[in-house]
């Protein structure tokens, strides 16, 4: 890591002029992400006469990435959210220059001392789980009771249709599934057929998406105190629905009923809705459920193609595109065969 030391050092003095003798120290690889690299390390220099010291993570593009993502999005959604008062990671430097790291990658802050718990664990927060729940809830209610334009998130011509936020939601997740499947997915194919055929009832508000909210993506102390909502390198604008049904997924319970293994589904959906200010469309969650099937789907057949070609080799890929796939594809079945059912029954 000395090599890598020495050129975060040189960007950061590039980027920090005021910055006297800055030295970099202790970069560690952080593992687990699929779209980007993630590092994390400290900076120390002299500024007005005085010593300081940073703890900083640097999130840098992959050689061969997971999920096709926009570093800026994903920067600018921190830069949108931090003012708010949401615990997010103070955003610093973006670079899309590959002269430094070789490749693209932005820095912000380090949040020190906290935990980040696996969906795959049994009972992963234990006597914390309903402290972090409410919190997880109303933090999920804040995002999307934002206005995007407010924050500065997007302009208003990023905004899609109320009517097309499905639609373009599913091209997009069903793209990646015909260009990354290595054999065929009648199951998942079938699951979209019947989405294309239901569209849900439209949102009231095109609000900013997180994209992957759930178990594992967020930081708390050891008083169960949610300090960084991480990884936004999906965030994008459409439906606030989108990130309710993902965060509910079952796989996030892991044989917990409990979503996300926290608190109870109704208590959760009330909170969200509380701290949202929206209503509700239990017709239009139930589509977006099966939506994050479809997209889990997406995202862990695209984790085979990759294992499989020996581009990203992270045991994590092998173990989501077997164990994940197979959770995903029995989720679809048991829910398509009760909604055929209620089709016939109508």
């Amino acid at each position: 890591m000395d090599e890598l030391n020495e050129k975060i050092a040189t960007y950061l003095s590039h980027v920090m002029p005021a910055a006297v003798g800055l030295e970099v120290a202790n970069v560690s690889r952080i593992h687990g992400g699929a779209s980007r690299e993630t590092f994390r390390f400290s900076a120390t220099w002299k500024e007005d006469g005085e010593s300081r010291s940073r703890a900083l993570i640097l999130r840098r593009d992959p050689v061969a990435s997971l999920i096709d993502t926009d570093r800026d999005v994903e920067f600018k959604a921190y830069q949108a959210f931090h003012p708010t008062g949401l615990p997010v990671p103070e955003p610093l430097f973006l670079e899309t220059e590959s002269k430094w790291l070789e490749r693209p990658f932005f820095v912000m802050e380090q949040i020190e001392g906290c935990l980040a718990a696996s969906p795959f664990a049994a009972d992963p927060y234990g006597p914390l789980a309903e402290k972090v729940g409410e919190q997880f809830w109303r933090h999920l209610g804040t995002i999307a009771k934002q206005d995007p334009a407010d924050i500065g998130f997007m302009q208003t011509s990023d905004y899609p249709a109320l009517t097309s936020c499905w639609k373009t939601a599913l091209d997009y997740w069903e793209g990646e599934i015909d260009g990354d499947t290595l054999c065929p997915q009648p199951i998942v194919k079938g699951a979209i057929r019947w989405l294309r055929r239901n569209p849900p009832p439209p949102p009231a508000h095109v609000k900013v998406v997180h994209g992957d909210y759930r178990t594992g993506n967020f930081l708390y102390n050891e008083d169960g105190d949610i300090q960084a909502i991480l990884d936004w390198e999906m965030c994008h604008l459409g439906d606030p629905l989108e990130d309710v049904a993902w965060a509910i997924d079952p796989l996030w319970g892991f044989n917990d009923p409990r979503p996300g293994s926290m608190i109870d589904r109704d208590r959760a959906l009330a909170l969200w809705s509380e701290h949202s200010g929206l209503e509700l469309d239990p017709t239009a969650l139930r589509w977006w459920e099966v939506f994050s099937a479809v997209k889990g789907l997406a995202i862990w057949i695209s984790a085979a193609k990759e294992y499989d070609a020996g581009t990203n080799v992270d045991p994590i890929l092998a173990f989501s595109s077997w164990y994940c796939t197979d959770f995903h594809n029995r989720q679809l079945v048991g829910w398509m065969q009760d909604l055929i059912a209620a089709e016939e029954r109508s």
